[in-house]
Parts: structure tokens; C-alpha cells; sequence
């Protein structure tokens, strides 16, 4: 016989209901505005709570964005392991990278900060979020190595070199020239810049 889960009063859910919320708001105002910019007035205003609310959950913008990051690499890590295990590395980094550009062109937060932005620093010293990224970091690079042995990547670069770039298009500003010139939709942006990731420029 089960355990029955012990019941959450309403003032628990409301409390997690907020909280969930606040990190959603922050996420994309992180994709908007960037660590430096956010301000915690921002997130409370634009979540509709008052600011002393906002610190029931969360001490400080470095807490708070810590948190949100380390929840994008539960959602980064929940993605992975749904990729069908029939499917090809290389199609598997694909999807990834695709994924990331969709993240990153509705102006959701990135998976890796820029390197001078200070929250970068702050990360650095979260173990939460350094232990996700490596687990994240693990199984890209296993798919990495996988695809160069099958000869669908360079495999004369350096298996960093390509977990470096893959990262990277998760905050290329290309998309965001491409989508402020208004000459190509959402999806198209997406698969141009998997197009130059992927194929490279080279006419073929």
C-alpha cells in the first residue's frame, strides 16, 4: 500500500504558484534586458507583486537569477534525455541547437550568460548551476565525439571547440540582427543560422 503524498495547504501552493511565476518573468526579462539591466523592481512590477514580496522568495538578483539558470538547465537536461536514443548524435545536437534558437529568438532567457556580463561570475561560484552545466556539458560532448567518429562533424576540431560553438548559438546575436531587420520570419531565422552552424559558409 502507497504512502499518500501529504496534502500542501493553499497557502503553499500559492506561495510555489508565485514563485514559479517570478522565475518566469525573470527568465524572460533576462532574455530582454540582460543580467546588468534587470532590475528586481522590474521583475516585481512585471509579476504585479510588491517588492517586499519579491524578497519572501529570493534575497538578492544573484539568488534569484542563479535560480532561474539552474531551472533552464533542468529544462535543457529534461530535453536531452527526450530525444528519441534511435536518433543520430548529430541530429540529437541539431535538435539542441535548434531548441536553443527558439529559447533565444521569443526572448527567453540563454542558456549561458555572456562572458562579460557579471552575472557570469556569480554563476561561477553556484554549484547547482556548475554541477547542471556539466552534466549538460557530458552528454553534448558524448554525442560530439560519437558524431566525428561517424564522420558527420570535423573531427580534427577539438571536441571543445564544437561544445563551445554549439553554446554559443544560444546567445548569437545574430538572430537578434536578423529578426530587427524584418526580412525573415521566426522559423527561417532558426534554420539560416543552424544552416551556417552546422553546414558552414562554404558553397557546396
Amino acid at each position: 500500500m502507497q504512502t499518500p503524498h501529504p496534502k500542501i495547504s493553499f497557502k503553499e501552493q500559492m506561495h510555489q504558484a508565485r514563485e514559479n511565476a517570478i522565475l518566469q518573468t525573470t527568465c524572460r526579462l533576462l532574455g530582454e534586458k540582460a543580467f546588468d539591466a534587470m532590475t528586481m523592481d522590474d521583475v516585481a512590477n512585471d509579476v504585479g507583486i510588491a517588492k517586499a514580496s519579491l524578497y519572501k522568495h529570493f534575497a538578492s538578483k544573484e539568488e534569484l537569477c542563479c535560480t532561474a539558470m539552474v531551472q533552464i538547465l533542468e529544462r535543457v537536461q529534461a530535453y536531452l534525455h527526450g530525444l528519441p536514443a534511435t536518433m543520430e548524435p548529430v541530429d540529437k545536437l541539431r535538435a539542441l541547437v535548434r531548441w536553443s534558437l527558439e529559447r533565444l529568438i521569443s526572448d527567453e532567457m540563454p542558456l549561458l550568460p555572456s562572458r562579460n556580463s557579471s552575472l557570469r561570475a556569480v554563476l561561477m561560484a553556484n554549484k547547482p548551476y556548475l554541477d547542471g552545466l556539466i552534466a549538460v556539458s557530458d552528454q553534448i560532448g558524448h554525442w560530439i565525439t560519437e558524431a566525428q567518429a561517424q564522420g558527420r562533424i570535423d573531427a580534427s576540431l577539438p571536441p571543445l571547440v564544437v561544445l563551445y560553438t554549439l553554446y554559443a548559438r544560444a546567445c548569437d546575436p545574430v538572430v537578434g540582427f536578423l529578426k530587427e531587420g524584418g526580412q525573415y520570419s521566426d522559423a527561417e531565422i532558426v534554420e539560416l543560422v543552424l544552416r551556417t552552424c552546422f553546414d558552414g559558409l562554404a558553397a557546396r
